[in-house]
């Protein structure tokens, strides 16, 4: 970083900088050596929110999850009700349906992964699915996560064959991460087999031609990959889902430690708190001697 600042003459404040951190918050992120999580602070505030009453209540946390929404696969689909719920024309009746969707978006929003930070030097790997609901996408280098990706289906196109879904996904995936993307070798995985031989294909209608030449644009090679599912599981390291399970942990023993009023002393060689006081056995033993 320093190296670039001096490359194209720019200065920096020493008195607002902070250097050499294993880890800096940045717009509700915590970025590490480790990866991206969402800030500890942002995941308390989801777990405090209480259940939505009226329509500003759900389009404001709908709004706190949709910035987080490359953290959470298929978010589009668990969003749908409570986006439905918060449509004009939408009579605003609480049922179990929303009540699922909006306990599920938190359950995500506090255990998300933890999202590798992309490395231009390593090859990319993009996973699509579609179905009627639709469109999904993740973003993948060594067999881990750097983002995900979906959004719902438009009315015009719950019309569409399979084929012309699945394509659909795969355009999705190279837009929203052109800036990855464009210029770069990489590999488009999808488990509709027809998709594998599109560019041999001699008669496709207008808007296949359309996407197809928007896909010339880019270097890459579209593979059949049955299961994906599977592979972008296991890329969820046990090691991710153990730092969010962590961070949602410690936010219960503060609220818990916070109801019993105690009051802790902190002491060279002890820390009493309440009844209970904690000892040193390596100051002691150097006590002795």
């Amino acid at each position: 970083m320093l190296e670039i600042l001096k490359a194209k003459q720019l200065y920096a404040e020493l008195s607002k900088c902070e250097l050499w951190l294993d880890e800096m918050k940045f717009l509700g992120h915590v970025i590490s050596v480790e990866g991206i999580v969402v800030d500890l602070a942002k995941v308390e505030s989801v777990l405090q929110w209480e259940c939505p009453r009226t329509v500003t209540n759900i389009k404001s946390f709908v709004g706190l999850a949709g910035y987080y929404r490359r953290f959470i696969e298929g978010f589009s689909k668990i969003v749908a009700p409570l986006t439905q719920l918060s449509r004009k024309e939408q009579p605003f009746i609480w049922t179990d349906a929303f009540e699922q969707s909006f306990d599920e978006l938190k359950r995500r929003l506090t255990t998300s992964p933890v999202l590798v930070l992309p490395d231009s030097g390593e090859p990319f790997g993009v996973y699509c699915d579609a179905s009627h609901q639709g469109l999904g996408c993740v973003l993948m280098q060594n067999r881990k996560v750097v983002a995900y990706a979906s959004r719902k289906l438009k009315n015009h196109e719950r019309n569409y064959p399979t084929h012309d879904l699945e394509l659909a996904a795969v355009v999705f995936a190279l837009k929203i991460w052109r800036h990855y993307l464009y210029g770069a070798r990489f590999s488009v995985f999808s488990d509709h087999k027809s998709l594998k031989y599109l560019f041999d294909q001699k008669e496709l209608n207008m808007r296949q031609r359309r996407w197809m030449e928007f896909l010339k644009d880019y270097d890459f090679q579209l593979m059949y990959h049955p299961g994906k599912a599977n592979v972008v599981a296991d890329a969820l390291s046990r090691k991710s889902i153990h730092m969010s399970s962590m961070m949602v942990k410690e936010l219960e023993l503060v609220e818990k430690f916070r109801d019993l009023n105690l009051c802790v002393e902190l002491a060279q060689d002890h820390i009493s708190c309440g009844m209970i006081t904690i000892t040193s056995e390596f100051l002691r033993q150097v006590g002795q001697k």
